[in-house]
């Protein structure tokens, strides 16, 4: 069965691939031209010669995109259908669609939500090269302590459930989530690198944008997938004596 799920993720993947890049050519694409535009403004002022391209622009914008956008969604969705395939069961009475489209919240939420509020994304020339390397580090640090705050909150809720009730126990998993991650956003430093003239309404629409493109994301791979892993539950609940614990398919 983890097969026919993770076949099935990765397959959803492909079409939330394809729905974040016609999101990101209408909304993500002209924040990204008036960035370029605005880095060889600069690098005209300051006379700085013309690097050459390694891939052209408009390679970037179509097929570049497309191949990096379905890739991203391919891994993500077969992420989900694996962590799905663990999880079903061990949330309560709740169905293939129920636990699918909770999944997907929690995993915009600590890989995307949380990692973007501390260190967002940012549109080209902003940002010094000598850098990239520390700032993509503190990203994935973010990450990482994000996975595991969620963990933790989770496994919180869990053990009060059964003497709290379920509707106290995600009230205090969900404070715990927030005080964990409201520290590390603390500790962690700050990384500012915005030149002084950017145009701010080109950085807002970037990193909306950029938001925009994992929430279509996530979006669809909660719903899509579960409708497909309803479809394989049934078959395999109706067709022989397979029967996994707590296997629901409402």
């Amino acid at each position: 069965m983890v097969r026919s799920l993770l076949i099935r993720g990765m397959l959803v993947g492909v079409l939330a691939g394809l729905a974040v890049y016609c999101f990101a050519k209408i909304f993500g694409e002209p924040s990204v031209d008036l960035a370029i535009a605005f880095e060889a403004k600069m690098d005209a002022a300051m006379n700085m010669p013309e690097m050459p391209e390694l891939v052209s622009r408009a390679v970037q914008s179509t097929w570049g995109l497309l191949t990096g956008a379905v890739l991203y969604g391919c891994a993500f969705g077969g992420l989900l259908a694996l962590v799905f395939a663990y999880a079903y069961g061990r949330m309560g009475s709740l169905g293939p669609r129920s636990t699918s489209a909770i999944l997907a919240l929690i995993g915009f939420v600590t890989i995307v939500l949380v990692p973007d509020l501390k260190y967002p994304a940012n549109p080209p020339s902003v940002g010094h090269p000598d850098t990239i390397g520390m700032r993509t580090e503190w990203f994935f640090m973010m990450i990482v302590i994000s996975i595991a705050a969620m963990t933790i909150a989770l496994s919180a809720r869990k053990a009060l459930a059964a003497n709290h009730g379920s509707w106290n126990a995600a009230i205090v998993a969900g404070f715990v989530f927030v005080a964990f991650i409201a520290v590390a956003q603390l500790l962690l430093p700050v990384i500012n690198e915005v030149p002084a003239d950017f145009p701010a309404a080109v950085l807002w629409q970037f990193r909306v944008a950029n938001l925009g493109m994992h929430a279509v994301m996530w979006t669809v791979l909660g719903l899509g997938f579960g409708v497909l892993a309803e479809r394989v539950l049934v078959a395999k609940t109706s067709a022989g004596p397979f029967r996994a614990p707590g296997l629901r398919t409402r």
